[in-house]
C-alpha cells in the first residue's frame, strides 16, 4: 500500500507539472507580465533625482551633483535642498522656476536662491545671478549661484566655505498679494568642479559639517581624507629638487686635482 501511494502522488506531481507547463506555454503574455520590469535606477546603479523639496532647513532633500532635481510647489512657498561640497570643490547652482501658460499674474515676481553651508551661514557668489525679476507676461527665470572654493579648513571668523552639507532655499523674495498660490513647477541642477592643488591648505576638518539635516549627503567617492593633500607632492618635489641643487653645487666648488706649481710633500 505504502507502494501504491507513493506511485499515485508521484503521478498527481507529474500531472501538476504538466499543467503547470501548459498553462505557461499558452499565455506567455502573463508569465512576462508577472516578472518585475527593473527600474532605471536599479539598472544603472544610480539613485533616481529626487522630484520634491523640503519646507525647511531639515527636511532639505538631498541631491548629488549631476543630478536633475524637480518639485511642484505654490508662489510663496519656500523650496529647499542640500547638497554635498568637499574640499576643493567649486560648485555651482542653477534653478529654473517654470509657471504654466494658463497663470496669469496681476504683477511682476523677484525670485531669489540662498546657499548655507553646514553651519546655516549664507555664503555668498562669486558670480552668477542669485536674484532675478520675472516680468507679469514672462513664464521662466533662471537663477545662478557659482559658489568660492570649498576649503580644507578656515579661521572660525573668515565665513569661508567649508566641506559637509549645503543648502540651497528657493523662494519669491518679492511677490504681489493676489499672486500668492499660484502653481509654478522647479528644476535645480548642482555641480562641482575640482579645483585643484592651489586650493590646498595646511590643515582638515575632524568632520564634515553636515549636521541638522534629515539626510546625510556625501560625495560618491566619499569625503576628502584628513591628513593628504597636494602639498604632499609639492614638499616632496621641493625637497628633491633642493637635494639636487645641494649636490650639483658641491660638485662645482669641489676641487678637481692639485694645483699647479704647488710641489708635492716630501
Amino acid at each position: 500500500m505504502r507502494t501504491v501511494r507513493s506511485r499515485r502522488t508521484a503521478a498527481t506531481a507529474a500531472l501538476l507539472a504538466g499543467a503547470a507547463l501548459l498553462g505557461g506555454l499558452a499565455a506567455p503574455g502573463a508569465a512576462l507580465a508577472a516578472s518585475p520590469t527593473p527600474s532605471p535606477a536599479a539598472t544603472d546603479g544610480e539613485p533616481p533625482a529626487p522630484t520634491e523639496a523640503g519646507t525647511s532647513f531639515r527636511s532639505a532633500t538631498a541631491v548629488l551633483p549631476g543630478q536633475h532635481a524637480t518639485a511642484q510647489a505654490s508662489t510663496g512657498d519656500y523650496l529647499y535642498w542640500q547638497f554635498p561640497a568637499d574640499a576643493g570643490d567649486q560648485a555651482t547652482v542653477r534653478a529654473t522656476v517654470t509657471l504654466p501658460e494658463t497663470s496669469r499674474r496681476g504683477a511682476a515676481a523677484t525670485w531669489r536662491i540662498d546657499v548655507y553651508d553646514g553651519l546655516r551661514r549664507r555664503q555668498a557668489c562669486q558670480y552668477g545671478s542669485d536674484s532675478r525679476t520675472l516680468a507679469a507676461d514672462a513664464r521662466t527665470v533662471t537663477l545662478t549661484c557659482r559658489l568660492r572654493t570649498v576649503r580644507a579648513w578656515a579661521e572660525p571668523w573668515s565665513n569661508d566655505p567649508l566641506p559637509g552639507a549645503y543648502f540651497v532655499r528657493l523662494t519669491a523674495a518679492s511677490l504681489a498679494a493676489t499672486d500668492i498660490g499660484l502653481p509654478f513647477d522647479a528644476a535645480l541642477d548642482v555641480s562641482a568642479e575640482d579645483a585643484g592643488a592651489a586650493a590646498d591648505v595646511d590643515g582638515r576638518l575632524s568632520q564634515p559639517l553636515v549636521q541638522g539635516a534629515s539626510a546625510t549627503v556625501e560625495p560618491e567617492d566619499g569625503w576628502a581624507s584628513g591628513w593628504w593633500s597636494g602639498r604632499w607632492l609639492w614638499t616632496a618635489g621641493g625637497a628633491a629638487l633642493a637635494a639636487l641643487a645641494g649636490i650639483w653645487g658641491y660638485t662645482l666648488t669641489r676641487g678637481h686635482g692639485r694645483p699647479r706649481g704647488v710641489p708635492d710633500r716630501p
